[in-house]
């Protein structure tokens, strides 16, 4: 088989199928990218058996044929070159030539039969989307999954799809965010988990993409479809806590701040807090917050005041601040409002604005226990 590319069109593709391949593989076939050509298209996919993805590109060629070549020495070499066509030539013994202006390089190539098959899906529920809001859903989701793997359903983000609108979940226990698009329906109902890695390919693929991203899915396998690439995962087996139970209902405390100075305040004062348990305690009366944290082990400890917004009791709460500034830091509004109804019940977070017509955000942040 022949087939003639532009060196940086064919990087640019295989730098995005790259992230799906593991750095340490059980099966060796999955250190290699499968090509298939089939006259002026050349399909080329990536795998660890968990995920499938795989693009289409335009090349020239009027040959047929299916080969594996070794992913990390093609990416290598295709780094080093500036733009220019490269030909590629599959020879005698199993190897494929490259041939550029300059220069050739011959690597040895599998047999593409042996590549594992991507999984089809049968009888699939489906729906579409705009690819940059799948992007912003799963980025302001993912950073609050656990890393528990005794409790693998926490480990991915839930989407939740219904005929009123989409909803996707992500928590650790510690921590949950529940973003939801109501400018979004489905045709039915449907949830389902899907793992961290694949999430994260497509967060890096669709950030800022105007194409639409048709989503399919059954119980075990989703399939993500845009432009001229395809995302084949499985979905993570077994059933989404209740996120809804452990929302508070009833929170008439509510505290309004600008986002960028309560951030930084945390992140200064936490900086004193006990290094195992990062806690910060926040003390509202009228319209003062006061945020201090203490290590006595090593008699360190801060304190700041801040002007705020605030409507209810005096009251103390302590947070674990990692998480607290990680949640502030995954908001774009410029004022965020904290309600809460008790120190021992769990606070939550929303942007008072910069979100788009339909979109809504909530997050929840856990308390720690205060000693007084």
């Amino acid at each position: 088989m022949k087939f003639i590319v532009s060196s940086s069109y064919l990087l640019k593709q295989l730098q995005v199928l790259g992230g799906v391949i593991n750095n340490s593989n059980t099966l060796p076939i999955l250190d290699n990218f499968l090509f298939e050509l089939d006259q002026n298209n050349l399909t080329v996919s990536a795998s660890d058996l968990e995920t499938t993805m795989s693009a289409k590109l335009d090349v020239e060629s009027s040959d047929t044929g299916t080969i594996a070549v070794p992913a990390k020495l093609l990416l290598e070499t295709l780094k080093t070159f500036p733009e220019q066509p490269l030909t590629f030539v599959s020879g005698e013994n199993n190897t494929i030539e490259i041939s550029s202006n300059h220069g050739k390089y011959a690597l040895a190539f599998a047999d593409g039969e042996e590549f594992p098959k991507a999984v089809e899906l049968e009888d699939p529920s489906s729906t579409e989307m705009l690819g940059d809001v799948l992007a912003t859903a799963i980025s302001k989701t993912i950073f609050a999954t656990g890393n528990d793997d005794l409790r693998p359903v926490m480990s991915g983000v839930f989407f939740q799809f219904s005929t009123e609108g989409l909803t996707f979940v992500a928590t650790d226990a510690h921590k949950l965010v529940k973003y939801t698009r109501e400018d979004i329906k489905a045709s039915q109902v449907a949830e389902f988990i899907m793992p961290k890695k694949p999430l994260n390919l497509l967060k890096g693929i669709l950030a800022g993409s105007d194409s639409n991203v048709v989503i399919e899915y059954n119980e075990s396998n989703a399939k993500f479809t845009f432009d001229e690439t395809q995302l084949i995962c499985r979905l993570i087996d077994g059933k989404y806590p209740n996120y809804e139970a452990v929302i508070p209902k009833e929170n008439p405390n509510k505290l309004t701040i600008a986002r960028n100075q309560f951030l930084n305040s945390v992140r200064r004062v936490s900086i004193f807090s006990n290094k195992t348990t990062h806690q910060i305690r926040l003390k509202i009366a009228g319209a003062e917050l006061n945020i201090s944290a203490e290590d006595i082990d090593y008699s360190n400890k801060a304190e700041e005041r801040l002007t705020c917004d605030y409507q209810g009791d005096d009251m103390q709460i302590g947070f674990n601040s990692r998480f607290l500034s990680e949640m502030l830091n995954n908001l774009n509004a410029d004022d965020v409002q904290l309600e809460m109804s008790l120190p021992n019940r769990a606070g939550i977070l929303t942007p008072v604005d910069g979100l788009d017509e339909g979109e809504t955000v909530t997050m929840l942040v856990m308390p720690v226990m205060l000693n007084s």
